[in-house]
């Protein structure tokens, strides 16, 4: 049986693609618009509302709340955030050192939540173990511990390889690290819970609705936002777009949408697991160039990601998840490499989705008074946890608040934007190329990190 190709993604596959809620019926006057059904977008209506129940708020989705990355994700519930280093490095290392730690905080601000709000998301917080598989990717594990204890002691655990091995039997595993700020999570469920829970509270969401452009306030007039349905005008008016951004007026070059992809098994037999263990269900990574992401499913299978075709001409965006027949292939090397005894299991769903991305891979939030306008992404494949702090965050913003969240250094940062085509096209394709052949090296023996990684790395920006 061939595997299914998009339809989404397979976090969507045991009930259905949902159909599109009622849309737009015409123009509308909130306090609060906010562009985007999917977490930061939910969350941020979730926190104003619970914050001021009194807010008008106007939710406008294209699809149905989780079409885009929130219903696409590889599941993971972690601390990560994009652009740590170079936060520290513009802004000072205990600004950084904040930020991360309200990030490992954050995790557990999702789980309570979920909990609180009977949002049934498959949720199990077994942390987050990465492993190193030759030499130059455990130099790159050693100097990632040294990093993470520079924000605080006793976030990480480095592992040796018996013991790396004892949590998940990796082949080839010579190393690892675990931290516990990380959880698995079926990106559906919490997506569609979260939409569940905002409508109870009494937030207007409208799917089956495109926004085409956000419009600042000028002089008299607020800012709104236009959909062919009406325009719904407001105080503020947040994107919450991600890797569709591009689609709106104007923004075309303001982040990249990436594209990853992802694969499922059929779900595997005790035997399986009993040889893979898996039993704490980390998540798991690992340190190559164009790394892997991967978790244990409930209903025991693996789900594993990675970059595939990283970008498609002009920002197009794809065709509800489906990809190609080569990142299919790429994933299947990478699970047969990791789990050899997964070599003859069947593949049951590949999809696709885009994340955003800064030209400096740095995740940013902010609201500007003037216009009205205000904006959280570019999160580069940490959003499952980081919209939950820009949700937060932009609550903060809209209300008026100076709290310790609005203080963090991300609030605020300006990014250069992404070069015109063809440039854009070439520099991402050449970047990844880069990557793997590096990679390909480092896993051919190479005793050291590849150089050609380091070319990528100026290319990049990061």
């Amino acid at each position: 049986m061939a595997a299914v190709n998009g339809e989404v993604s397979f976090w969507y596959a045991a009930d259905g693609v949902p159909e599109p809620g009622p849309g737009l019926p015409g123009s509308r006057d909130v306090d609060v618009c906010v562009v985007g059904g999917g977490y930061t977008g939910l969350w941020t209506a979730y926190y104003l509302k619970k914050a001021d129940p009194a807010l008008r708020i106007a939710v406008l989705e294209q699809r149905f709340c989780g079409y885009g990355a929130s219903g696409r994700n590889g599941g993971w519930l972690y601390n990560g955030f994009a652009g740590r280093g170079a936060f520290a490095e513009r802004y000072g290392q205990q600004r950084a050192v904040a930020m991360q730690r309200v990030m490992d905080e954050a995790v557990g601000e999702v789980v309570d939540i979920a909990a609180a709000e009977r949002i049934e998301a498959d949720i199990v917080r077994g942390g987050v173990l990465e492993v190193a598989r030759n030499k130059p990717q455990l130099e790159r594990l050693h100097a990632f511990v040294e990093d993470e204890r520079a924000y605080g002691e006793g976030r990480v655990e480095l592992l040796g390889a018996r013991e790396a091995a004892e949590r998940i039997n990796v082949a080839g595993t010579l190393g690892g690290c675990w931290t516990p700020y990380g959880a698995r999570i079926q990106p559906a469920k919490l997506v569609r819970g979260l939409a569940r829970t905002v409508r109870e509270l009494g937030v207007e969401v409208y799917e089956g609705t495109a926004v085409s452009a956000v419009l600042p306030g000028t002089g008299h007039r607020r800012p709104r936002a236009v959909t062919p349905y009406g325009t719904v005008t407001a105080d503020h008016v947040l994107r919450a777009t991600e890797g569709f951004t591009a689609a709106l007026r104007g923004e075309k070059r303001t982040w990249l949408p990436m594209n990853s992809a992802m694969v499922a098994t059929e779900p595997l037999p005790a035997e399986f697991w009993a040889e893979a263990g898996w039993q704490g269900q980390e998540v798991l990574g690992d340190f190559a160039h164009a790394y892997m992401y991967a978790q244990r499913t409930a209903d025991d299978r693996i789900a594993l990601g990675g970059r595939g075709v990283p970008y498609r001409f002009g920002s197009r965006t794809d065709s509800d998840g489906s990809t190609q027949a080569e990142t299919v292939r790429q994933l299947r090397r990478i699970l047969n490499g990791f789990f050899p005894a997964a070599a003859h299991v069947r593949i049951d769903h590949a999809w696709a989705g885009v994340l955003g991305v800064p030209r400096d891979w740095c995740s940013t939030v902010d609201l500007d008074r003037a216009s009205g306008l205000g904006w959280a992404g570019g999160y580069v494949g940490s959003g499952v946890t980081t919209a939950n702090l820009a949700g937060r965050t932009l609550r903060d913003l809209v209300l008026g608040r100076d709290t310790e969240l609005t203080r963090l250094p991300w609030v605020g940062h300006t990014v250069r934007r992404w070069e015109p085509e063809p440039l854009r096209w070439l520099g991402v394709h050449a970047m990844y190329a880069a990557y793997h052949a590096a990679d390909r090296q480092e896993a051919a023996g190479r005793a050291t990190a590849s150089p050609i990684a380091r070319v990528a790395d100026f290319v990049s920006g990061r």
